[in-house]
């Protein structure tokens, strides 16, 4: 089964927050919906690097993004971070794009490449239309003090009801998800090892929404049972 098919994708716009991992889901979820010949737009509403050996349009009309669309199903869109190397959020609003696209998928939140996350009030950047909103957490964090496995480790901290040098947990973790409450799905990433598996079913027996675990980096994905 396929990642798309495991997390349950539905058309329109789909948001990616959390944890290190969400631009290498969005493009494995892109690579897998444009594969069954559905068009996709890959987008953030932060700031995310150009996908290499894709088709990155800049500051794109309706015009250009539908022939685009039309020759490679799969692109990214987005305007240029003044003075930078990064995209930000297209100039083309999040309904047109999903009148283009069969499949908006939007990175809408940072993490600094740490596992783990806690939110600031001004995070995540949910577009107003998405319909599905997925949560990274990598399974590499968990055994790893707070303070260097999360991004924002005080506010994690706050959340799980721990110090900051405490371990990262499935328990921690699952008292930040449902403290935080912005996700309707979570995949664990990086869970690779027997070890990492049996962490992720753990956390998944504690959270009251769908949960898949795997490795984007092998394309090896399961569901996890609560």
């Amino acid at each position: 089964m396929g990642l798309a098919e495991l997390l349950e994708i539905r058309p329109g716009v789909t948001a990616v927050i959390g944890g290190g991992g969400k631009t290498a889901l969005l493009r494995t979820l892109g690579e897998e919906l444009a594969g069954r010949g559905e068009k996709v737009v890959l987008c953030t509403t932060t700031k995310i690097y150009p996908f290499p050996r894709m088709k990155n349009l800049v500051s794109p009309t309706e015009a250009a993004l539908w022939a685009a669309l039309e020759d490679h199903r799969l692109v990214c869109a987005g305007a240029w971070v003044p003075g930078g190397e990064k995209l930000t959020a297209p100039e083309l609003s999040m309904a047109q794009l999903a009148v283009l696209a069969d499949y908006v998928l939007v990175e809408a939140d940072g993490s600094a490449q740490r596992p783990v996350k806690a939110h600031a009030p001004h995070e995540p950047v949910i577009p107003q239309q998405a319909n599905q909103t997925i949560m990274i957490v990598g399974a590499s964090g968990f055994g790893r003090p707070i303070v260097e496995a999360a991004h924002r480790p005080a506010r994690y901290a706050v959340l799980a009801d721990l110090p900051e040098m405490a371990s990262v947990t499935p328990e921690a973790e699952a008292a930040v998800l449902r403290a935080e409450s912005l996700h309707d799905r979570v995949y664990i990433n990086q869970a690779e090892t027997a070890a990492a598996l049996r962490y992720a079913a753990a956390l998944a027996g504690m959270l009251d929404c769908p949960a898949a675990a795997g490795s984007l980096r092998r394309g090896e994905y399961i569901q996890c049972l609560q």
